[in-house]
Protein backbone atom coordinates (compact mmCIF):
# COMPACT_ATOMS: atom_id res chain seq x y z
CA UNK A 1 0.00 0.00 0.00
CA UNK A 2 1.18 3.61 -0.51
CA UNK A 3 2.04 4.81 3.01
CA UNK A 4 1.11 8.27 4.18
CA UNK A 5 4.31 8.11 6.25
CA UNK A 6 6.66 5.17 5.58
CA UNK A 7 8.88 3.67 8.27
CA UNK A 8 12.08 4.75 6.48
CA UNK A 9 13.09 6.49 3.27
CA UNK A 10 16.30 7.24 1.40
CA UNK A 11 17.97 10.62 1.07
CA UNK A 12 19.16 9.90 -2.48
CA UNK A 13 19.64 12.38 -5.28
CA UNK A 14 22.03 13.61 -7.93
CA UNK A 15 25.15 12.83 -5.89
CA UNK A 16 24.28 9.14 -5.71
CA UNK A 17 23.33 9.04 -9.40
CA UNK A 18 26.61 10.68 -10.41
CA UNK A 19 28.60 8.31 -8.19
CA UNK A 20 27.06 5.26 -9.83
CA UNK A 21 27.56 6.63 -13.34
CA UNK A 22 31.23 7.33 -12.58
CA UNK A 23 31.70 3.66 -11.67
CA UNK A 24 29.89 2.47 -14.78
CA UNK A 25 32.04 4.70 -16.96
CA UNK A 26 35.17 3.30 -15.29
CA UNK A 27 34.16 -0.22 -16.44
CA UNK A 28 35.45 -1.75 -13.18
CA UNK A 29 32.65 -3.04 -10.92
CA UNK A 30 34.18 -5.24 -8.23
CA UNK A 31 36.36 -4.06 -5.32
CA UNK A 32 38.86 -1.45 -6.46
CA UNK A 33 39.87 2.17 -6.00
CA UNK A 34 36.42 3.40 -4.95
CA UNK A 35 36.16 0.72 -2.27
CA UNK A 36 39.59 1.68 -0.94
CA UNK A 37 38.57 5.34 -0.77
CA UNK A 38 35.44 4.42 1.19
CA UNK A 39 37.54 2.34 3.60
CA UNK A 40 39.99 5.19 4.15
CA UNK A 41 37.29 7.79 4.74
CA UNK A 42 35.28 5.51 7.02
CA UNK A 43 38.38 4.70 9.09
CA UNK A 44 38.93 8.45 9.47
CA UNK A 45 35.29 8.93 10.54
CA UNK A 46 35.61 6.33 13.29
CA UNK A 47 39.19 7.27 14.20
CA UNK A 48 40.73 3.83 13.68
CA UNK A 49 43.66 2.54 11.66
CA UNK A 50 41.75 0.03 9.54
CA UNK A 51 38.36 -0.28 7.83
CA UNK A 52 37.44 -3.33 5.74
CA UNK A 53 34.42 -3.01 3.44
CA UNK A 54 32.26 -6.14 3.19
CA UNK A 55 28.91 -7.32 1.85
CA UNK A 56 26.94 -6.81 5.10
CA UNK A 57 27.22 -6.18 8.82
CA UNK A 58 26.55 -9.90 9.28
CA UNK A 59 29.70 -10.62 7.26
CA UNK A 60 31.62 -8.09 9.37
CA UNK A 61 30.46 -9.75 12.60
CA UNK A 62 31.38 -13.21 11.30
CA UNK A 63 34.84 -12.03 10.19
CA UNK A 64 35.42 -10.31 13.53
CA UNK A 65 34.63 -13.55 15.37
CA UNK A 66 36.94 -15.54 13.08
CA UNK A 67 39.76 -13.01 13.40
CA UNK A 68 39.49 -13.27 17.19
CA UNK A 69 39.80 -17.07 16.95
CA UNK A 70 36.30 -17.72 18.30
CA UNK A 71 35.22 -21.28 17.58
CA UNK A 72 33.88 -24.58 18.93
CA UNK A 73 33.95 -24.77 22.71
CA UNK A 74 33.81 -20.98 23.12
CA UNK A 75 30.94 -18.84 24.33
CA UNK A 76 30.14 -15.26 23.39
CA UNK A 77 27.82 -13.04 25.43
CA UNK A 78 25.29 -11.18 23.26
CA UNK A 79 22.10 -9.18 23.82
CA UNK A 80 18.89 -10.96 22.95
CA UNK A 81 17.38 -7.60 21.98
CA UNK A 82 19.08 -7.33 18.60
CA UNK A 83 18.69 -8.50 15.04
CA UNK A 84 19.27 -12.25 14.86
CA UNK A 85 22.51 -11.80 12.88
CA UNK A 86 24.25 -10.67 16.08
CA UNK A 87 23.89 -14.19 17.46
CA UNK A 88 24.03 -16.05 14.14
CA UNK A 89 27.51 -14.69 13.41
CA UNK A 90 28.77 -16.40 16.56
CA UNK A 91 27.06 -19.67 15.69
CA UNK A 92 28.68 -19.69 12.23
CA UNK A 93 32.02 -20.25 13.97
CA UNK A 94 30.78 -23.25 15.96
CA UNK A 95 30.74 -21.26 19.21
CA UNK A 96 27.65 -20.80 21.37
CA UNK A 97 25.94 -17.67 22.70
CA UNK A 98 24.87 -16.67 26.17
CA UNK A 99 22.14 -14.05 26.23
CA UNK A 100 22.27 -10.91 28.38
CA UNK A 101 19.35 -8.70 29.42
CA UNK A 102 18.90 -5.00 28.69
CA UNK A 103 19.15 -2.23 31.27
CA UNK A 104 15.50 -1.24 31.42
CA UNK A 105 12.57 0.41 29.60
CA UNK A 106 14.48 3.71 29.72
CA UNK A 107 17.63 2.21 28.14
CA UNK A 108 17.32 -0.71 25.72
CA UNK A 109 21.06 -1.38 25.45
CA UNK A 110 22.68 -4.42 27.01
CA UNK A 111 23.11 -4.42 30.79
CA UNK A 112 26.71 -4.55 32.10
CA UNK A 113 25.46 -6.35 35.23
CA UNK A 114 23.75 -8.99 33.08
CA UNK A 115 26.90 -9.38 30.98
CA UNK A 116 28.93 -9.99 34.13
CA UNK A 117 26.42 -12.60 35.32
CA UNK A 118 26.77 -14.55 32.06
CA UNK A 119 30.57 -14.95 32.17
CA UNK A 120 31.78 -18.55 32.41
CA UNK A 121 35.16 -20.27 31.98
CA UNK A 122 34.23 -20.74 28.30
CA UNK A 123 33.56 -17.04 27.65
CA UNK A 124 35.71 -15.64 24.84
CA UNK A 125 34.07 -12.35 23.89
CA UNK A 126 31.24 -9.89 24.41
CA UNK A 127 29.19 -8.48 21.54
CA UNK A 128 27.33 -5.28 22.33
CA UNK A 129 24.69 -3.70 20.10
CA UNK A 130 24.20 0.06 20.13
CA UNK A 131 20.42 -0.20 19.91
CA UNK A 132 18.73 2.56 17.87
CA UNK A 133 22.11 4.29 17.58
CA UNK A 134 22.40 5.00 21.33
CA UNK A 135 25.67 4.13 23.06
CA UNK A 136 25.98 1.12 25.29
CA UNK A 137 27.73 1.73 28.60
CA UNK A 138 31.10 1.14 27.03
CA UNK A 139 33.50 2.22 29.81
CA UNK A 140 31.90 -0.26 32.20
CA UNK A 141 31.62 -3.02 29.59
CA UNK A 142 35.25 -2.61 28.50
CA UNK A 143 36.31 -2.71 32.16
CA UNK A 144 34.43 -6.00 32.67
CA UNK A 145 36.00 -7.42 29.51
CA UNK A 146 39.52 -6.50 30.61
CA UNK A 147 38.97 -7.99 34.07
CA UNK A 148 38.04 -11.33 32.51
CA UNK A 149 40.32 -11.36 29.47
CA UNK A 150 37.45 -11.07 26.96
CA UNK A 151 37.37 -9.39 23.57
CA UNK A 152 34.70 -6.80 22.76
CA UNK A 153 32.96 -6.65 19.39
CA UNK A 154 30.62 -3.73 18.73
CA UNK A 155 27.55 -4.31 16.59
CA UNK A 156 27.30 -0.70 15.46
CA UNK A 157 24.82 -1.36 12.65
CA UNK A 158 22.61 1.44 14.00
CA UNK A 159 25.38 3.82 14.94
CA UNK A 160 27.55 5.35 12.18
CA UNK A 161 28.70 8.76 13.32
CA UNK A 162 27.73 8.24 16.97
CA UNK A 163 30.20 8.97 19.78
CA UNK A 164 30.60 8.49 23.52
CA UNK A 165 33.10 10.39 25.67
CA UNK A 166 34.81 11.63 22.50
CA UNK A 167 35.32 8.13 21.04
CA UNK A 168 33.31 6.91 18.05
CA UNK A 169 31.08 3.90 18.53
CA UNK A 170 32.85 1.03 16.82
CA UNK A 171 36.25 2.13 18.18
CA UNK A 172 35.80 1.02 21.79
CA UNK A 173 36.38 -2.70 21.32
CA UNK A 174 38.64 -4.93 19.31
CA UNK A 175 36.36 -4.57 16.28
CA UNK A 176 33.31 -2.58 15.23
CA UNK A 177 30.76 -3.73 12.65
CA UNK A 178 28.51 -1.39 10.64
CA UNK A 179 25.57 -1.97 8.30
CA UNK A 180 24.81 -0.11 5.07
CA UNK A 181 21.43 -1.81 4.55
CA UNK A 182 18.69 0.17 2.81
CA UNK A 183 17.11 1.59 5.98
CA UNK A 184 20.36 2.53 7.74
CA UNK A 185 21.75 6.02 8.39
CA UNK A 186 24.33 5.37 5.66
CA UNK A 187 22.49 3.28 3.06
CA UNK A 188 23.87 1.47 0.02
CA UNK A 189 21.27 -1.32 -0.30
CA UNK A 190 23.56 -4.06 0.95
CA UNK A 191 27.01 -3.65 2.44
CA UNK A 192 28.87 -3.14 5.68
CA UNK A 193 32.20 -2.30 7.29
CA UNK A 194 34.52 -3.83 9.86
CA UNK A 195 36.75 -1.34 11.69
CA UNK A 196 39.65 -2.03 14.03
CA UNK A 197 42.92 -0.67 15.34
CA UNK A 198 44.47 -4.13 15.35
CA UNK A 199 46.58 -5.01 12.31
CA UNK A 200 46.03 -8.76 12.61
CA UNK A 201 42.24 -8.46 12.74
CA UNK A 202 42.26 -6.26 9.63
CA UNK A 203 44.64 -8.61 7.82
CA UNK A 204 42.49 -11.64 8.60
CA UNK A 205 39.28 -9.84 7.60
CA UNK A 206 40.74 -8.73 4.26
CA UNK A 207 42.00 -12.24 3.56
CA UNK A 208 38.81 -14.08 4.51
CA UNK A 209 36.38 -11.69 2.79
CA UNK A 210 37.68 -12.85 -0.60
CA UNK A 211 38.06 -16.63 -0.48
CA UNK A 212 41.31 -16.59 1.49
CA UNK A 213 43.16 -15.38 -1.64
CA UNK A 214 46.48 -13.61 -1.28
CA UNK A 215 45.76 -11.07 -4.05
CA UNK A 216 42.59 -9.42 -5.35
CA UNK A 217 41.32 -9.15 -8.91
CA UNK A 218 41.98 -5.40 -8.72
CA UNK A 219 45.65 -6.02 -7.87
CA UNK A 220 46.01 -8.28 -10.88
CA UNK A 221 44.12 -5.84 -13.12
CA UNK A 222 46.56 -3.10 -12.07
CA UNK A 223 49.52 -5.32 -12.85
CA UNK A 224 50.60 -5.55 -9.20
CA UNK A 225 50.25 -9.35 -9.19
CA UNK A 226 49.85 -12.12 -11.74
CA UNK A 227 48.60 -15.03 -9.67
CA UNK A 228 47.44 -15.85 -6.15
CA UNK A 229 47.54 -18.47 -3.45
CA UNK A 230 44.68 -19.53 -1.15
CA UNK A 231 45.88 -19.62 2.44
CA UNK A 232 42.62 -19.79 4.40
CA UNK A 233 39.07 -21.06 4.15
CA UNK A 234 37.59 -17.75 3.12
CA UNK A 235 34.21 -16.45 1.96
CA UNK A 236 32.75 -14.25 -0.73
CA UNK A 237 32.06 -11.28 1.51
CA UNK A 238 33.15 -8.60 -0.96
CA UNK A 239 31.39 -5.32 -1.54
CA UNK A 240 31.34 -3.86 -5.08
CA UNK A 241 32.34 -0.49 -6.52
CA UNK A 242 28.76 0.67 -7.11
CA UNK A 243 27.84 0.23 -3.46
CA UNK A 244 31.14 1.74 -2.37
CA UNK A 245 30.40 4.78 -4.54
CA UNK A 246 26.95 5.10 -2.98
CA UNK A 247 28.61 4.83 0.41
CA UNK A 248 30.91 7.76 -0.35
CA UNK A 249 27.98 9.91 -1.44
CA UNK A 250 26.04 8.96 1.67
CA UNK A 251 29.06 9.56 3.90
CA UNK A 252 29.04 13.19 2.78
CA UNK A 253 25.48 13.50 4.11
CA UNK A 254 25.88 11.49 7.33
CA UNK A 255 26.54 14.29 9.84
CA UNK A 256 23.75 16.45 8.43
CA UNK A 257 21.26 13.58 8.34
CA UNK A 258 22.13 12.40 11.85
CA UNK A 259 21.44 15.96 13.01
CA UNK A 260 18.08 15.85 11.23
CA UNK A 261 17.28 12.53 12.93
CA UNK A 262 18.07 14.14 16.27
CA UNK A 263 15.78 17.09 15.59
CA UNK A 264 12.93 14.79 14.53
CA UNK A 265 13.45 12.64 17.64
CA UNK A 266 13.23 15.70 19.90
CA UNK A 267 10.05 16.84 18.13
CA UNK A 268 8.52 13.38 18.58
CA UNK A 269 9.31 13.49 22.28
CA UNK A 270 7.75 16.94 22.61
CA UNK A 271 4.53 15.96 20.85
CA UNK A 272 4.22 12.55 22.54
CA UNK A 273 4.64 13.97 26.05
CA UNK A 274 1.56 13.20 28.12
CA UNK A 275 0.48 10.19 26.08
CA UNK A 276 0.52 6.79 27.83
CA UNK A 277 3.64 5.51 26.09
CA UNK A 278 7.20 5.18 27.37
CA UNK A 279 9.99 6.87 25.42
CA UNK A 280 13.37 5.17 25.91
CA UNK A 281 16.71 6.99 25.80
CA UNK A 282 15.54 10.40 26.98
CA UNK A 283 18.70 10.74 29.10
CA UNK A 284 21.12 9.06 26.68
CA UNK A 285 24.81 9.83 27.01
CA UNK A 286 27.14 10.87 24.21
CA UNK A 287 26.16 11.76 20.67
CA UNK A 288 23.70 9.13 19.39
CA UNK A 289 22.99 8.38 15.73
CA UNK A 290 19.18 8.31 16.24
CA UNK A 291 18.67 5.41 13.84
CA UNK A 292 15.13 4.44 14.86
CA UNK A 293 12.45 5.83 17.19
CA UNK A 294 11.12 3.12 19.53
CA UNK A 295 8.19 3.58 21.88
CA UNK A 296 6.82 1.21 24.52
CA UNK A 297 3.07 0.72 24.73
CA UNK A 298 1.41 0.52 28.15
CA UNK A 299 1.59 -2.89 29.88
CA UNK A 300 -1.24 -5.09 28.67
CA UNK A 301 -1.87 -3.08 25.51
CA UNK A 302 -2.83 -5.02 22.38
CA UNK A 303 0.17 -4.31 20.19
CA UNK A 304 -1.21 -6.08 17.14
CA UNK A 305 -4.35 -3.93 17.31
CA UNK A 306 -2.28 -0.75 17.77
CA UNK A 307 -0.13 -1.58 14.73
CA UNK A 308 -3.17 -2.38 12.62
CA UNK A 309 -4.82 0.91 13.54
CA UNK A 310 -1.62 2.78 12.69
CA UNK A 311 -1.50 1.03 9.34
CA UNK A 312 -5.13 1.92 8.69
CA UNK A 313 -4.12 5.55 9.25
CA UNK A 314 -1.39 5.13 6.64
CA UNK A 315 1.51 5.02 9.10
CA UNK A 316 4.04 2.23 8.65
CA UNK A 317 5.52 0.81 11.85
CA UNK A 318 7.77 -2.08 12.79
CA UNK A 319 9.07 -4.07 15.77
CA UNK A 320 12.75 -3.88 16.77
CA UNK A 321 13.11 -6.74 17.60
CA UNK A 322 11.52 -10.05 18.44
CA UNK A 323 13.96 -11.35 21.11
CA UNK A 324 16.49 -13.80 19.72
CA UNK A 325 16.20 -16.22 22.64
CA UNK A 326 12.51 -16.75 21.78
CA UNK A 327 13.13 -17.82 18.17
CA UNK A 328 12.65 -21.55 17.63
CA UNK A 329 16.27 -22.02 16.55
CA UNK A 330 17.54 -20.62 19.85
CA UNK A 331 14.71 -21.51 22.21
CA UNK A 332 15.54 -25.22 22.07
CA UNK A 333 18.88 -24.53 23.77
CA UNK A 334 17.92 -21.45 25.76
CA UNK A 335 14.44 -22.29 27.05
CA UNK A 336 15.52 -21.71 30.66
CA UNK A 337 17.10 -18.33 30.02
CA UNK A 338 15.65 -15.61 32.25
CA UNK A 339 15.62 -12.18 30.63
CA UNK A 340 12.64 -10.49 32.31
CA UNK A 341 13.32 -6.96 31.08
CA UNK A 342 13.91 -8.05 27.49
CA UNK A 343 10.74 -10.16 27.56
CA UNK A 344 8.75 -7.21 28.89
CA UNK A 345 9.97 -4.50 26.53
CA UNK A 346 9.86 -6.70 23.41
CA UNK A 347 6.17 -7.37 24.02
CA UNK A 348 5.49 -3.62 24.10
CA UNK A 349 7.95 -2.06 21.62
CA UNK A 350 6.76 -0.40 18.42
CA UNK A 351 9.04 1.53 16.06
CA UNK A 352 7.65 4.74 14.57
CA UNK A 353 8.84 6.28 11.28
CA UNK A 354 12.15 8.12 11.37
CA UNK A 355 14.23 9.31 8.42
CA UNK A 356 16.04 12.57 7.65
CA UNK A 357 13.65 13.80 4.94
CA UNK A 358 10.60 13.67 7.26
CA UNK A 359 8.66 16.91 7.39
CA UNK A 360 7.10 18.53 10.44
CA UNK A 361 3.65 17.58 9.17
CA UNK A 362 4.77 13.94 8.89
CA UNK A 363 5.74 13.88 12.57
CA UNK A 364 2.42 15.46 13.53
CA UNK A 365 0.54 12.89 11.42
CA UNK A 366 2.33 10.02 13.14
CA UNK A 367 1.63 11.44 16.60
CA UNK A 368 -2.03 12.00 15.75
CA UNK A 369 -2.26 8.37 14.62
CA UNK A 370 -0.59 7.21 17.84
CA UNK A 371 -3.08 9.20 19.88
CA UNK A 372 -6.02 7.76 17.92
CA UNK A 373 -4.67 4.21 18.02
CA UNK A 374 -4.31 4.30 21.81
CA UNK A 375 -7.95 5.20 22.36
CA UNK A 376 -10.21 2.51 23.74
CA UNK A 377 -12.31 1.10 20.93
CA UNK A 378 -15.28 1.15 23.29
Amino acid sequence: MPWRVPLADLDYGEAEQAAVMDVLRSRWLTMGAVTRELEQRFAALVGVRHAVAVSSATAALHLACLALDIGPGDEVIVPSLSFVATANAVRYTGAQVRFADVIGPHDLTVSPASIRAQITPRSKAIIVMHYAGFPCRMPEIVRIARQHGLAVIEDAAHAPGARLDGTALGAWGEAGCFSFFSNKNLATGEGGMLVTDREEIARQARLLRSHGMTTLSWDRHQGHAHSYDVVGLGYNYRIDEIRAALGLAQLDKLARNNARRRAITLEYRRQLAGLPVELPFQDAAGEPAYHIFPILLPPGADRADFIERMHTAGIQTSIHYPPIHRFRLYYRRHAQVSLPITDDVTRREVTLPLYPTMRAEDVSAVVAAVRGSLKDRG
